[in-house]
């Protein structure tokens, strides 16, 4: 019996699904953050509590771990050198395959077919595949990058909410939502930033949408500056030849509906998630993943 295990290791939560040689789903498992920004211990620490998890709710012994095929997409892999460090880390399985966390999510959007996706959530990036190469767009890193995302959505609204506290824009209900989780005080804002991560930016996307969704005037112009964001990454994508494009991630579904029709209209819907490309990438067979 080979067993097979596909993480996904993202900038605010870890998934994990185990399933056996013929595709059938025996356990999964949940963390927290597992990027490469978080240290390569407290990575490690993640990335096996969320792979025991899943083997535990499978009812695969430890005397199995050496059956067990895994593939892992973490966020931030292709940072330069980080790539060559995760190798070393030790893992008590047969193979463990190491990759971006958005090469599983395009593995599994196209079922391991040539294909884009556009990931929003955390961070933001498009990956195109084509044969053997593939390459991304964007995804360079928070706050440099990663428009349209969760994070930035965040990070927009805490300069709006901070300009408000100290007169320099007309506050609003979005901006006195933000403020009120730091009691109106900017000292707390600024102690709260210099240990923020992006997880925790985004943490304030929703109640950004949210918001927008009410007329909230901050809240509107965040998000349809993240649209045409987004639009723009789509457009890209498309004129880079890829046949299906799919959006994907933790806001996909939230910023569709701001997004122009002609846009939409070229998006695909994705044949699987992260976790079925993850488990293509640590080589179950596709026609057995199709199966399960």
């Amino acid at each position: 019996m080979t067993f097979y295990l596909g993480v996904d290791a993202g900038g605010t939560a870890s998934k994990s699904r185990l399933v056996d040689q013929d595709g059938r789903v025996l356990g999964s498992g949940k963390a927290g953050p597992a990027n490469a920004r978080i240290g390569l211990d407290k990575l490690h620490g993640t990335l096996l509590d969320v792979c025991f998890q899943a083997l535990r709710e499978g009812g695969v012994d430890e005397s199995l771990y050496g059956t067990v095929r895994v593939g892992m997409g973490i966020a931030g892999i292709n940072r330069m050198g980080m790539k060559q460090q995760l190798q070393l880390l030790e893992f008590p399985f047969a193979h463990v395959q190491l990759t971006s966390d958005s090469m599983i999510a395009n593995l599994g959007a196209h079922r391991g077919a040539d294909g884009a996706i556009l990931i929003i959530g955390t961070g933001s990036v498009g990956l195109v595949k084509r044969g053997e190469d593939s390459f991304s767009i964007g995804g360079y890193g928070f706050p440099i990058s990663d428009e349209g995302s969760g994070a930035a959505l965040g990070l927009s609204a805490i300069r709006h909410a901070l300009r408000a506290l100290d007169g320099r824009t007309r506050p609003t209900p979005l901006s006195q939502a933000v403020t009120q989780q730091f009691d109106h005080a900017i000292p707390k804002v600024i102690a709260w930033m210099d240990d923020a991560a992006p997880g925790d930016y985004a943490s304030f996307a929703p109640l950004v949408m949210d918001y927008a969704e009410t007329g909230d005037e901050i809240a509107l112009s965040i998000v349809r500056d993240a649209a045409q964001h987004v639009e723009r990454f789509i457009e890209t994508i498309l004129a880079k030849g890829a046949t299906r494009c799919v959006l994907m991630g933790g806001l996909a579904e939230r910023i569709k509906p701001w997004l122009r029709a002609r846009i939409v209209e070229k998006l695909d819907e994705p044949l699987g998630d992260a976790l079925d490309g993850a488990l293509l990438f640590a080589g179950l067979p596709i026609a057995t993943a199709a199966r399960g």
